[in-house]
Order: structure tokens, then sequence, then C-alpha cells
């Protein structure tokens, strides 16, 4: 379960509202204070944080706001959502400005950053085409590690670490799918996936 930075937002709005009010704001107000001047839009997202636990709406009543069991749970770390990463055929990493909400096991780390994935060559890693994966931040892999590569200075791909023969293999956790080999002077490991999130 994730949130987005201005989901996140509007969660730390109600929660900070209902304590100092003792009652749930309206919409309107909820939109004037996190500077949405689109009252639909206020209702998506509250539909969307509804939908992931955090908050709890009885339809027939104004001010009827409750917070849900991941309400507090949900606010407790965010890490940026960098961009897009393939686990198929690389494509160019994608500058995105998001957060996503994450606990604490993974902010904890050295620096952390999510990347969604475009594709399913690590299927059998249970990686799936729109995951998100946390990535710890590190320059150098071990034999069999995770990695997201950066390979030739402009496309960032997931794959399995290996070094042979003075070669790089990046291979995919596909049967159907080849390995990328490239010499060790065109491969930047970027990081090592040390987590995953699926939007259901």
């Amino acid at each position: 379960m994730y949130i987005t930075k201005r989901q996140r937002e509007i969660l730390n709005f109600i929660i900070n509202f209902m304590k100092k009010n003792g009652y749930s704001p309206s919409l309107e107000e909820i939109g004037e204070g996190v500077k949405l001047s689109s009252i639909a839009t206020v209702f998506q997202h509250l539909t969307n944080l509804e939908k992931k636990g955090c908050i709890k709406r009885k339809w027939n009543r104004g001010r009827s706001l409750e917070l849900g069991e991941n309400a507090f749970q949900s606010l407790i770390n965010e890490i940026p959502l960098l961009g897009l990463v393939a686990a198929g055929k690389p494509i160019e990493a994608v500058e995105n400005p998001e957060a996503i909400a994450v606990p604490p096991i993974f902010s904890n780390k050295n620096k952390t950053f999510a990347l969604k994935v475009i594709g399913d060559s690590m299927i059998d890693e249970h990686i799936r085409d729109g995951d998100y994966v946390i990535v710890e931040e590190r320059k150098s892999a071990k034999d069999g590690e995770t990695v997201v590569a950066l390979i030739d200075n402009n496309e960032v791909t997931i794959k399995k670490f290996y070094r042979r023969k003075n070669k790089i293999h990046l291979e995919p956790a596909n049967i159907n799918m080849k390995p990328i080999v490239v010499d060790e002077k065109n491969v930047q490991i970027q990081g090592i996936i040390i987590g995953l999130m699926r939007k259901y």
C-alpha cells in the first residue's frame, strides 16, 4: 500500500484538522487547505485514500470522515519516485517529482528511492509490470543480486547481476528472454533492489 505526495498532504490536513476541531473537514475545507480548487479532484483523492484504508466515509452524512487503519502507517515515511525502469528491454529513466510512502524498514536504510517497473523480464523473481521496486543506492553489486543498471549512460534496466570473464551479464528472470552482456566499462550500478510494492 502506498500513497502519492498529494494524497499524503490531504491525509495530513484531515488528521490535523480533526485534532484541532474535533470533527472532520468538508470537501471545500480540504480543497482550500491543500490548495486544490476542484472539489471533484478532492473527491477522487478521498476515494483513493478510502480504497487504501486510510479513511472511512459515510455517504449519507456531511463531515463524516473517519481515519482508517492505514492512516498513520501510510504517513510514516516517504521516498522519491524517480520514474520508470524496464524489466524487459532497457528504457530511458524518466524523472518524476512524485514520492511514495514506505515502511520504515526501507527508508531507514542508506539512501533509497523507488521506480515503477515496466515489462515482465523479472517475473520469476515476482517483479511484475506495474510494481514499484525499492532501491538502495549503491555503486557495486555481488553476483546474484538484483540490480538497477545504467547501460551506455542512457538506458536503465532491472536484472540479476553476474560478472564473468571481464563481461557483465545482466540476466532476466524469465526463461523467454536472453541476458544482456556488456563490457564492464559500459555498465554503472545504480542500486540494489531491497523491496517491492504492488498496487491491486
